[in-house]
C-alpha cells in the first residue's frame, strides 16, 4: 500500500536542526525545500492500488532518494549507507538523526514498479515544472553535458546461441511457431538444452552448423507473412531476421544460393548482443573499456547539479552518440527552450562539426575541450602542418610538395614521399602520406 510522510517533523529532524548549513541553491537544499511539492503522495498512488500489506516508503522520499542517486552516481548498497550516515542526504529526505535507510532492495522494486507504469519519467517531469515554477535556475546560463554507460545484466551471446535462441523465440510467439519450425527447422533440435554437440574448436564444424542454422531461419522467415503479424509475434519475426543477418555472410567461395555460410570476419556497427535484451549493445568508455549495456546521457546545471534534461540510449548505434544526444537534450531544457543563451561545457565528445554548427546557431557559446589532433607518428606532423589553400584546392606538406584535392577531398603524396628528409615524421606507410579532409575544412 502507498506510504505516507508524516506532516509533523519529528523530534531530531536533521533538516530542522542543522538546514542553514545546506549549501543554498545545492540539489539539498532544493530537496528540503521542494521535496512534498516534487513528490507529493498522489504522485505514486497509481504504483500501489492496493490498500492492503505494509506502507511503501512515502512518494518525497523515494523520489529524492532517486534524485541523489543518479546525482552521485551510486550503486543501491552505497545509496543506502548515504541516507544513514549523511546529514545532507537526512535534511534533503525529511529524514531525522536516528532514522536508518530502507533495504537497498527497496530502490529495484520502485525503480520497476515505475518502468512498468505509464508514466515513468514522471520524476524527471516534476522536477522540471518545479524548477519552472520557483525559478531556481533564473539567470543560471551554464549547462553541463555528460554521459555514462549503464551496464546490462544479460550476458553476452555468440552467434550461434543467438540463432538458436532466435528461433526457439519464434516458436514461442509466432502463431503454430513450432508446427513451422517441425516443418522448416529441420537442421537442428530447438527444443534441447545446453550447447550443441559439435567440435567447437573445428572451424569447419562451426560453419556447417551455422549455415543449418541460417538456412533453418530463412526458411521460417519465408514461411510467414511479416504483414499479418503483430505484437510478440511480429518482434519474434523482425528479432530473428536481425539476427540471421547480422553476424554471418556467405562462406569463401559462396554466393550464398547454396545455403554454405559463415560467422562474418567484422562486427555489425549496431550488432545486437543478446536475445534476452535486443536493445543492449558493445559500449567502448575508452579502448581498452568494453562494456555492454545502454548510455545515459545527461544536461544539468553545474551549480546546484540539478539535472535539466536526460535520455537513455543504445550504447552503440544511430542517435547514440554523445553529440547527437547532447544536442536533443540541451534543446529539450526547459530554460533553453524558452530562449536562453547559454554556455556549453562538455568533453571532446561533444565537439563534433554538427554540435558546434548547432550550438552557434542557437546563440549559445561552446565551452568544449577540442579533440586532439591525430598524427600517423608519434610526435609526428598533424593536418594542421600542411598547408590549405581553399581556393586552389590544394594542399602542401611540410616539406613544401602541393598536391592537388580531389573531389573525395583527398590528397595523395605517394611516391613524392619517398627520399623526403622529413618522412619519419609524417608518415610510416609504404605508398605515402594521403590526408582527407573533412568537408568543414572548406
Amino acid at each position: 500500500m502507498q506510504g505516507r510522510e508524516q506532516e509533523q517533523r519529528k523530534l531530531l529532524d536533521v533538516e530542522a536542526l542543522a538546514g542553514e548549513l545546506l549549501v543554498p541553491g545545492s540539489v539539498f537544499a532544493f530537496l528540503a525545500a521542494h521535496r512534498n511539492r516534487l513528490f507529493p503522495d498522489s504522485m505514486m498512488e497509481d504504483l500501489f492500488s492496493s490498500k492492503r500489506g505494509r506502507p511503501s516508503v512515502p512518494a518525497p522520499v523515494i523520489g529524492s532518494v532517486l534524485v541523489l542517486q543518479a546525482l552521485e552516481g551510486l550503486s543501491d548498497r552505497d545509496t543506502a549507507d548515504a541516507l544513514t550516515y549523511d546529514l545532507r542526504w537526512k535534511a534533503a529526505c525529511g529524514y531525522a538523526l536516528t532514522n536508518t535507510a530502507f533495504h537497498p532492495t527497496t530502490l529495484t522494486y520502485w525503480r520497476k514498479r515505475l518502468a512498468a507504469s505509464s508514466r515513468p519519467h514522471r520524476i524527471m517531469d516534476a522536477i522540471a515544472e518545479v524548477v519552472a515554477e520557483t525559478g531556481v535556475l533564473k539567470g543560471r546560463r551554464r549547462r553541463a553535458l555528460d554521459s555514462t554507460v549503464l551496464d546490462d545484466a544479460v550476458a553476452r551471446q555468440d552467434t550461434i546461441t543467438q540463432l538458436i535462441a532466435a528461433v526457439r523465440r519464434f516458436g514461442r510467439d509466432v502463431p503454430h511457431g513450432w508446427d513451422l519450425i517441425e516443418t522448416y527447422g529441420v537442421g537442428y533440435d530447438y527444443a534441447r538444452t545446453g550447447k550443441p554437440d559439435i567440435a567447437w574448436d573445428d572451424a569447419e564444424a562451426k560453419e556447417a552448423l551455422v549455415s543449418v542454422l541460417v538456412n533453418d531461419a530463412l526458411a521460417l522467415l519465408a514461411a510467414v507473412d511479416p504483414d499479418g503479424l503483430e505484437g510478440k509475434a511480429a518482434d519474434a519475426y523482425v528479432l530473428l531476421a536481425l539476427v540471421a543477418g547480422q553476424d554471418v555472410e556467405p562462406a569463401e567461395g559462396s554466393d550464398g544460393t547454396d545455403g554454405r555460410w559463415r560467422i562474418a570476419r567484422k562486427v555489425a556497427r549496431d550488432r545486437m548482443i543478446s536475445t534476452v535484451d535486443p536493445e543492449a549493445r558493445h559500449a567502448h568508455k575508452t579502448r581498452s573499456d568494453k562494456r555492454d549495456g545502454y548510455k545515459a546521457h545527461i544536461v544539468a546545471e553545474p551549480g546546484t547539479g540539478i539535472v535539466t534534461a536526460a535520455a537513455v540510449t543504445k550504447a552503440a548505434g544511430p542517435g547514440s552518440s554523445d553529440a547527437e544526444a547532447g544536442a536533443g537534450l540541451l534543446a529539450a531544457d526547459p530554460a533553453v527552450t524558452a530562449g536562453a543563451q547559454v554556455e556549453v561545457l562538455a568533453d571532446s565528445a561533444y565537439g563534433t562539426a554538427d554540435m558546434l554548427r548547432t550550438l552557434v546557431a542557437a546563440g549559445h557559446r561552446a565551452l568544449i575541450k577540442p579533440k586532439p589532433l591525430a598524427a600517423a607518428v608519434v610526435g609526428g606532423y598533424t593536418i594542421d602542418d600542411f598547408a590549405f589553400d581553399p581556393d586552389a584546392g590544394t594542399l602542401t606538406c611540410p616539406n613544401g610538395l602541393t598536391r592537388t584535392i580531389t573531389d573525395k577531398g583527398r590528397a595523395t603524396f605517394g611516391a613524392a614521399c619517398r627520399g623526403c628528409p622529413v618522412r619519419a615524421n609524417c608518415t610510416t606507410a609504404a605508398g605515402g602520406r594521403k590526408i582527407e579532409l573533412h568537408p568543414e575544412h572548406w
